[in-house]
């Protein structure tokens, strides 16, 4: 904003440099992209990611159902075993081998992670299952979905907007490189002469 402000002060001063109005051009342009682009962007990627997830969201609801299994024991709990989708860090369910029946009428049976805290023989629980009667995790709901997509229109917003920044930045490193390079290149020529003007020598 300072390079912005600088860009009208600078504009008759005798003073100005041709870098000075270039950083803040760069500036100017820099900061249109950041309020103009990288928004429309973040929409788009948020939009295109929104229409991918929901055609998920449908296939998975289409081929996914839920079923009610019957436990047949407990098996040895494993700390490593957690549905990710549906339970918290913490919160390790209990390991069971279960039977069911699959939705093509097909009797299952194997072990499945089940959401009760001391089973015993008998207990029926719900589990999700393809349409052959394989367990999968259960299909991912429409605000999840939602949640997803604004995330990710916003990630490829800041994205876009941090790369503006960073080419901001990498132009002005090397204009003021490219500066203080003519910089040393007029004291080299001045050198030999400084506080000698003017005194015979």
């Amino acid at each position: 904003m300072r390079a912005i402000r600088g860009l009208w002060r600078w504009r008759h001063n005798p003073l100005r440099r041709a870098t000075d109005l270039a950083e803040a051009w760069v500036a100017l342009a820099t900061l249109l992209f950041m309020v103009c682009v990288a928004p429309v962007l973040g929409v788009l990627v948020g939009t295109a990611a929104d229409d991918a997830l929901r055609r998920s969201v449908h296939d998975q609801q289409e081929t996914r159902h839920r079923v009610t299994a019957t436990v047949v024991r407990e098996l040895d709990r494993s700390p490593l075993e957690v549905d990710p989708e549906t339970a918290a860090a913490g919160d390790l369910r209990s390991r069971v081998l279960a039977e069911w029946t699959a939705p093509d009428g097909s009797a299952r049976r194997g072990p499945v992670l089940a959401g009760i805290d001391s089973p015993h023989a008998g207990d029926r629980f719900g589990i999700w299952t393809d349409e052959h009667g394989r367990t999968v995790a259960r299909p991912l709901d429409a605000a999840t979905a939602m949640t997803h997509a604004v995330l990710a229109g916003t990630g490829a917003a800041l994205a876009a907007a941090a790369l503006a920044e960073g080419a901001r930045r990498l132009v002005l490193w090397r204009m003021v490189r490219r500066r203080y390079a003519r910089l040393d290149q007029a004291w080299d020529r001045a050198g030999p002469d400084w506080g000698r003007t003017g005194t015979g020598c």
